[in-house]
């Protein structure tokens, strides 16, 4: 059997050996470093790092945060993609389709730092656009970017407008596979188009639909980026810190290398264990 395959396991030797030297050798050395009890030279077995990370008051926010954020983000972007992934395909005007789905992939091609400064500017509370449309319908202006109340709620609408373009270019080209004699048999049987859009646009592309979430998912437990930002380094009492942001916080703040370690270790579990739990569930409601 080695034999046989011996020219592939060839082909696949040098990306196995960067997938070893960058992925798996630093995860392991990570959580083998997770359980050192001592900052100083030498290794002392232990869980005294887990035991205070767990009893932190950062930590415990910055996962509640974490667990918010990406039990909000994944699945408004998710359907908000598939809703105008859906728009997009039934533009029958190819031009007119082409300058759309121009816009909507803007933000993927676009440095997140220069839209995180124009979001900035979206959420000023004295002149932004957002604080000016909601007053025009008599709400007072918010502190979206001072405040920790909304703070939250700032970080997941930017957070949803930058994941729309990935999300939408696939469903759209998972839309784009369906055999479009589906379409023609639903609408001589004379059913409505939310009907066509659930019975069959949902179903079919439902391994598309999967996939995003699950890497939408994935993306969320590791935010940090949009955080820093929108805003500038800053926590605001933790409103908006996150696991990623605490670790490198522990890591080259503070140096407590362990404690980095650690929590960088719970967030692999935490990962895993979702993404295995999203895959078992939505097995049986997938069609290929």
């Amino acid at each position: 059997m080695l034999k046989k395959n011996k020219k592939g396991y060839l082909y696949l030797l040098p990306a196995l050996i960067i997938l070893g030297i960058f992925v798996f050798y630093p995860i392991i050395n990570t959580i083998i470093l997770s359980f050192d009890e001592t900052k100083a030279k030498g290794f002392v077995f232990g869980f005294g790092s887990y035991k205070y990370l767990f009893q932190d008051k950062r930590f415990i926010q910055s996962l509640i945060n974490t667990v918010i954020y990406a039990a909000i983000v994944p699945a408004l972007s998710v359907i908000i993609s598939l809703l105008i992934a859906n728009a997009l395909a039934n533009i029958k005007n190819e031009k007119v389709k082409g300058v759309f789905q121009s816009i909507y992939f803007l933000p993927y091609v676009t440095s997140l730092v220069a839209i995180g400064i124009v979001w900035s500017w979206l959420f000023n509370s004295q002149y932004g656009i957002i604080n000016f449309i909601l007053g025009k319908i008599g709400i007072s202006p918010i502190n979206w970017l001072n405040d920790p109340k909304y703070a939250m709620v700032a970080l997941i609408i930017f957070a949803v407008w930058k994941s729309l373009a990935f999300n939408t270019l696939i469903l759209t080209t998972g839309i784009a596979s369906i055999n479009p004699q589906y379409y023609q048999a639903a609408k001589i049987d004379q059913a409505t188009s939310g009907t066509i859009f659930r019975k069959i646009t949902v179903k079919l592309v439902s391994p598309m639909i999967a996939y995003t979430y699950v890497i939408s998912l994935i993306a969320a437990f590791k935010v940090y980026t949009e955080v820093y930002v929108l805003f500038g380094g800053r926590t605001l009492d933790g409103a908006v810190s996150t696991v990623v942001r605490y670790i490198i916080d522990r890591f080259y703040g503070d140096q407590d290398f362990p404690l980095a370690f650690a929590a960088s270790v719970v967030l692999l579990v935490i990962i895993l264990s979702v993404t295995l739990v999203q895959k078992t569930v939505a097995r049986n409601k997938i069609h290929y």
